[in-house]
């Protein structure tokens, strides 16, 4: 069955919802210095500070022409209302009116006008790109947007934070993901000292079969596994740990397919104990969730948890943000996990039917032969440069023109580059990604489609 288009989704947004997604894209092209002059051929500002007469007169001419405004949400704000934690750049190209009082939980203000200051808007807008891969671009800012109550200016705050996040701190796509598990094998098998443990440490995780993805809930949810009795505190290098977490979330990305775009943790408690309680690596899952992967999380199922762990559910539950908390559940049989999961795709560990274990597969001489092929590299992002190029031009036409019968045909043309890009990724993937256990067992096959129970009769699309 083809899963429905959740509310705030591409396919399915009010017209408020459209307003504000507009409104993103354009403070997005003004961070990138996209579009730098307006269709009267006078200069973008280079900051949206305004009076509040400024703002108003600014309002009704925009209602006029149809343009969506870059300015503060609500009348009378001060500039001295702004967040008094981060600093201005001089010569930032936004400047946000926020109130002092809104909550910031890991400061990213801070880090949202120190990416300003610290890298090029063409920087900026190549990590942004480099972030959709094949997800459709709204889709991507509209997580952003969903996660920050469609809060305009705190969602800009939060995705530039969030690329510099991947861009600087974890180097998700240079490092992370391009390096893989091949790279991990290597260090373990030739390096020394600190970058010999780190492999190591990684491909531990991944060979005991700690956490890895399999097959879907009833919502075409991919399955994330978490066998928390195989964890031991203090075995592996918290730099390993984390960047295994990332390294399994942004695979969990590569088997998402619209409308499908959350997965689901299901925590294996059984067998539990003290040993197994690590909170660092928990404390990190929270944030990449909450701070860099917004709406990524459809459910928790906490499986077989004894009762030694309730003292510490309220520990971890204080962290949460009560949108998460609320997705968690507790879960003590099988019975228990079908509201979520169908029988026959809960493995039989799990007292379910699906008669599958987790072996991994160990990295093949050659398999990313294509990443050393860097001419044909730079010619598939060339060519892809042009449909970013092509979508950009269309969403300033969007946001020029956003009602009537021409944004009707503006938004079908931007529905179909979206398209071309999603198809173009899969193209380009293997000459930026190494290869994966999902690639290496035919989970995840040529042009993103996936084949999570071989022999299982084919269903509909939609995620499964």
């Amino acid at each position: 069955m083809t899963a429905e288009i959740a509310p705030g989704r591409p396919g399915n947004l009010t017209p408020e919802q459209e307003a504000k997604l507009r409104q993103l894209w354009q403070l997005i092209f003004q961070v990138c210095r996209v579009g730098q002059e307006q269709q009267d051929g006078t200069p973008v500002e280079a900051s949206t500070t305004a009076t509040t007469e400024d703002a108003a007169a600014k309002k009704d001419k925009e209602k006029k022409s149809g343009r969506m405004s870059f300015f503060s949400r609500s009348k009378g704000k001060k500039e001295s209302d702004v967040d008094s934690t981060a600093e201005v750049p001089a010569n930032a190209p936004v400047v946000l009116q926020l109130s002092s009082g809104d909550a910031d939980k890991y400061g990213q203000t801070k880090h949202f006008y120190e990416t300003l200051a610290s890298q090029s808007p063409e920087s900026i807008r190549d990590t942004i790109w480099s972030m959709v891969k094949h997800d459709h671009p709204d889709a991507l800012m509209l997580r952003f947007l969903r996660a920050r109550k469609w809060d305009v200016e705190r969602a800009l705050i939060m995705l530039v934070s969030t690329m510099n996040w991947r861009a600087t701190e974890m180097k998700v796509d240079d490092d992370v993901m391009r390096n893989g598990e091949a790279a991990a094998l290597a260090a373990e098998k030739t390096a020394e000292g600190a970058e010999k443990k780190l492999g190591h440490d990684f491909m531990t995780q991944i060979r005991k079969g700690i956490s890895y993805v399999h097959g879907v809930d009833k919502q075409g949810r991919p399955l994330c596994f978490v066998n928390v009795r195989l964890h031991k505190g203090g075995e592996q290098e918290e730099a390993a740990l984390e960047r295994y977490t990332v390294y399994l979330i942004e695979t969990c990305r590569m088997v998402l397919q619209a409308p499908v775009d959350t997965a689901t943790i299901v925590f294996d408690m059984t067998g539990f104990s003290m040993a197994n309680m690590d909170y660092a690596p928990v404390k990190f899952m929270i944030k990449c969730f909450e701070a860099n992967y917004p709406e990524c999380l459809g459910a928790v199922l906490v499986h077989k948890a004894p009762w030694i762990f309730q003292g510490i559910w309220k520990v971890i539950r204080g962290w949460l943000d009560p949108v998460v908390a609320n997705k968690v559940h507790f879960t003590n049989s099988a019975k228990d996990m079908e509201e979520f999961i169908p029988t026959k795709h809960i493995p039989k560990a799990l007292d379910g039917a699906e008669d599958w274990t987790y072996q991994y597969a160990e990295p093949v001489e050659g398999e990313n032969a294509k990443m050393a092929d860097t001419a044909t590299r730079d010619r598939l992002l060339a060519a892809r440069a042009k449909l970013y190029q092509e979508y950009e031009d269309a969403t300033m036409a969007w946001i020029a023109n956003p009602e009537g019968d021409k944004a009707v045909d503006i938004k079908r043309v931007r529905e179909e580059i979206a398209e071309r890009m999603r198809v173009d990724y899969w193209g380009v993937d293997p000459y930026l990604r190494a290869r994966s256990y999902y690639d290496r067992t035919g989970v995840l096959l040529p042009g993103g489609k996936l084949n999570w129970y071989p022999g299982e009769e084919k269903k509909e699309d939609g995620g499964c």
